[in-house]
């Protein structure tokens, strides 16, 4: 196996860039909009506590998003509520005073009249666009980068949506939707952030800030009042600057230890931390990773500042990590519940598991304090949206060098 790479982060600040926008009393709001869909309910925080005991850390906790709205995947969460953000700006409303009811009922949809929504994706964004999109009686035009999954595409498309996997990297892939979305004056909904395009990816960010209050809320359960660390899976940073935004605006100086995990085909924002001039560095080239939906090379600004002013470690991993990590949820010790977790949901635990294990990664350990006394909380951000993939993985052993 190729080596895993990691940096401290030398750019940690007291009072850094505002997460404000991530407040709980703002999640809240995206909580009582997701909660109502009828197909919401909390996903499941499984406590791996066997395998906890056998790691040597007082606890390990996975929110599992597979079971996300029929889905297989988070995304659906930040698709949705940018859009339903999107429409009660155009509608000239509150997004408090709409639920899902009001957005599709007949006397909303004449006010809207026909959309077109359009993104750039590898799969479970494009599907949660798609699927936003028909809820709500609209349309989706989704591009894929090359290399996409065949069976991620006929999930879109079985959204509704008009769907195609292009020649083009992720990065071309989301310059593609958003000059097609200036032709034809359809609506992007991208979670990458760029000049003059900043509102929409922040809405999106705040949807996937129900995980977070979700995950927190059940830990309090288990009496384990907050996780002392956080593993979080980047592609553009988004998502982990999401879940670090929140914790970060909710606990202040007693903050968790966030670390950020990357494939290493696509290591933007470990590339950012190990040039530790405050500045997002951008990767280019193929990414052909497995890991398809960290496959991103330009971080978004917003999570990237978030990321670099919260974040303890950054770690760059090949491929055999999160196949390992799929292997270890999809195999578990005693009673602990087996999860299901797909190639960019496993990475966190993959690298868990090795850091934990691994003398080469002692170092690592030791800076982020991990001992008997952790409470470490990882999200499995998507199921077997490839179930071929998968299989590959877990029953025969693919990516399985040198581990």
């Amino acid at each position: 196996m190729k080596e895993i790479l990691w940096t401290a982060n030398s750019m940690k600040k007291p009072q850094g860039v505002s997460t404000s926008f991530l407040s709980a009393a703002t999640v809240k709001t995206v909580q009582n909009f997701h909660a109502s869909f009828p197909e919401y309910k909390p996903t499941p925080l499984r406590n791996l506590s066997n395998l906890a005991n056998k790691l040597g850390v007082g606890g390990i906790f996975v929110k599992d998003e597979s079971y996300r709205f029929g889905l297989n995947a988070f995304k659906v969460l930040g698709a949705s509520f940018a859009i339903a953000k999107y429409l009660a700006k155009r509608l000239d409303m509150d997004i408090q005073d709409l639920d899902f009811a009001l957005l599709r009922s007949p006397a909303i949809k004449k006010r809207l009249g026909e959309i077109t929504f359009v993104t750039a994706t590898d799969g479970n964004h494009g599907r949660g666009v798609a699927w936003a999109a028909r809820q709500l009686q609209q349309k989706a035009v989704i591009y894929m980068p090359k290399g996409s999954s065949k069976i991620r595409l006929e999930n879109i498309q079985a959204e509704g949506a008009t769907a195609s996997i292009t020649d083009l990297n992720y990065d071309d892939a989301v310059r593609l939707a958003a000059a097609k979305a200036d032709e034809f004056g359809w609506v992007i909904i991208q979670d990458t952030d760029w000049d003059g395009y900043k509102d929409i990816p922040e809405w999106i960010m705040q949807g996937y800030g129900t995980i977070a209050a979700e995950a927190l809320a059940q830990m309090q359960q288990y009496k384990a009042v907050k996780p002392t660390h956080i593993f979080l899976q980047a592609g553009v940073g988004s998502f982990a600057g999401s879940i670090a935004g929140y914790f970060s605006d909710y606990f202040g100086q007693d903050k968790p230890k966030i670390s950020v995990v990357e494939p290493d085909l696509a290591a933007c924002i470990y590339q950012s931390a190990r040039a530790a001039d405050e500045s997002a560095r951008i990767v280019t080239g193929d990414m052909a990773t497995i890991m398809a939906g960290l496959a991103c090379g330009q971080p978004n600004e917003t999570g990237w500042s978030i990321l670099r002013d919260n974040g303890e470690l950054f770690f760059s991993c090949p491929d055999e990590v999160t196949a390992h990590g799929m292997r270890v949820l999809g195999n578990p010790i005693g009673e602990d519940n087996r999860i299901i977790s797909g190639e960019s949901g496993a990475v966190t635990m993959g690298l868990l598991s090795l850091l934990l294990t691994d003398p080469k990664l002692q170092a690592a350990k030791a800076q982020l304090g991990l001992d008997e006394t952790s409470q470490i909380l990882l999200i499995s951000t998507e199921g077997d949206t490839d179930p071929d993939a998968y299989r590959k993985i877990v029953w025969d052993g693919l990516y399985a060098n040198a581990l």
